[in-house]
C-alpha cells in the first residue's frame, strides 16, 4: 500500500512538492535523532551491566562446582586414609605372629607405605582445604562487586526508564509524522535518502547549498548545478557524498548574499 501510494506521488506531485516533504521528512528524523541523543549511551550501559551480572553469577556457578570437587576428593583422600589405616593395623596385629625376620620386614615395610600414604592424603586433603578457601574468598568478592553491579544497574534502569518516559510521547508523535509524510515522496527518492542518511555520520540524507557547497559533504557546488537546484525541475543529488540537494529557499533558510565592491561601498557611506 505505501509503495503505491509513493508512486502516485511520482505521478501527482510535483518535484518542488517531494523535496519539500523530503526535507520535512529529514527535520523529523533529526529531531528523532536528537531524542536518542539525549537518551545517550544509557542503554548501551544498561545493556553492558546486565552482561557483566550474568557473567558474574557464572563465574560464581563455576566456584561452586569447584568446590563440590574439590570436596569430592577430599572424600577420596579421606577414604584411602581410612582404608591405609585398616591396612596398619592389621599388619601390625600380623607382627605378633611373624616366624621369621624376612616376614617382619615385609611387615614393616607395609605399615611405612601405608603411613606414607597417609602422609599423602593429609597433604592433599590440605592443600584442597586451601583451594577451597580461596574459592570462598572469590565468591565473596564477587558477590560483591554483584552487589554493586545491581545497584547501579537499577540506578541506570531509573535513570533510563525516566528519559524515556519523557520522550515517548514526542518520539511517538514525531515517528507518526514521518510515517505520514512517506507517501508523499516517490519511491526511488525515499529508499535513496534512507540509504544515504543511514551511512551518514550526521544522519542527513538531503541538505541545501550553504556558500555555494554542498551541505552535507561541503564540496563546491558548480554554479549551473546551483541554478538546476533551484529550478526545482528534478531530483539533484551530490556527485561526492550522494546527499539530495535543495536550495535554502526551499529549507526556509534566508539565502547569504555573498558580500561585493559595491555592497561595502555601501556599507562605508554613512
Amino acid at each position: 500500500m505505501a509503495t503505491e501510494k509513493n508512486k502516485a506521488a511520482e505521478q501527482t506531485l510535483s518535484v518542488e512538492d517531494r523535496l519539500t516533504a523530503l526535507y520535512k521528512l529529514q527535520t523529523i528524523l533529526t529531531e528523532i535523532d536528537r531524542i536518542k541523543t539525549i537518551r545517550g549511551e544509557l542503554p548501551l550501559e544498561v545493556k553492558d551491566l546486565e552482561d557483566s551480572i550474568e557473567g558474574l553469577h557464572t563465574r560464581i556457578d563455576n566456584y561452586n562446582r569447584e568446590i563440590d570437587e574439590l570436596k569430592h576428593k577430599i572424600d577420596d583422600e579421606n577414604a584411602k586414609i581410612g582404608k591405609a589405616q585398616q591396612l596398619i593395623d592389621r599388619y601390625r596385629q600380623q607382627l605378633d605372629d611373624v616366624r621369621n625376620n624376612r616376614e617382619f620386614d615385609l611387615l614393616s615395610k607395609e605399615i611405612e607405605f601405608q603411613s606414607l600414604e597417609i602422609e599423602l592424603a593429609d597433604k592433599h586433603i590440605n592443600e584442597y582445604g586451601r583451594a577451597i578457601d580461596n574459592k570462598e574468598m572469590e565468591i565473596q568478592a564477587t558477590h560483591d562487586k554483584l552487589q554493586d553491579q545491581n545497584h547501579i544497574l537499577a540506578e541506570k534502569k531509573q535513570e533510563l526508564d525516566e528519559i524515556v518516559s519523557e520522550t515517548r510521547q514526542d518520539e511517538e508523535r514525531l515517528r507518526q509524522e514521518a510515517k505520514d509524510i512517506e507517501p508523499n515522496i516517490d519511491t526511488r527518492t525515499l529508499q535513496a535518502f534512507k540509504r544515504i542518511r543511514k551511512n551518514a555520520r550526521n544522519g542527513l540524507g538531503i541538505v541545501y547549498i550553504q556558500r555555494n557547497a554542498c551541505g552535507g559533504c561541503f564540496n563546491r557546488i558548480p554554479p549551473q548545478k546551483q541554478l538546476e537546484i533551484k529550478m526545482h525541475k528534478k531530483i539533484i543529488v551530490c556527485e561526492y557524498c550522494g546527499r539530495t540537494m535543495i536550495d535554502p529557499a526551499l529549507a526556509g533558510i534566508q539565502e547569504e548574499v555573498p558580500e561585493t565592491p559595491e555592497t561595502n561601498k555601501g556599507k562605508g557611506e554613512k
